[in-house]
């Protein structure tokens, strides 16, 4: 199962360094898009509400498509 989160205070390539970073270390899978302003998560709703904690702990507030 896979989620999109809206991420739309990701604004260049250093965000998507730090968030790819936080989620990698959070044993996460997932991808990042920079052009969407987007994280999919691949992965049950624990794996979903782990990316947002990680997200917001980063100061990228993330909300569900």
């Amino acid at each position: 199962m896979s989620t999109v989160l809206d991420v739309p205070d990701m604004h260049c390539e250093m965000c998507v360094k730090r968030i790819t970073d936080s989620l990698t270390k959070a044993n996460l899978h997932f991808s990042v898009s920079l052009a969407d302003k987007t994280v999919t998560i691949d992965g049950d709703a624990g794996a979903v509400s782990t990316a947002v904690t990680e997200l917001d702990d980063l100061g990228f507030p993330a909300t569900a498509k």
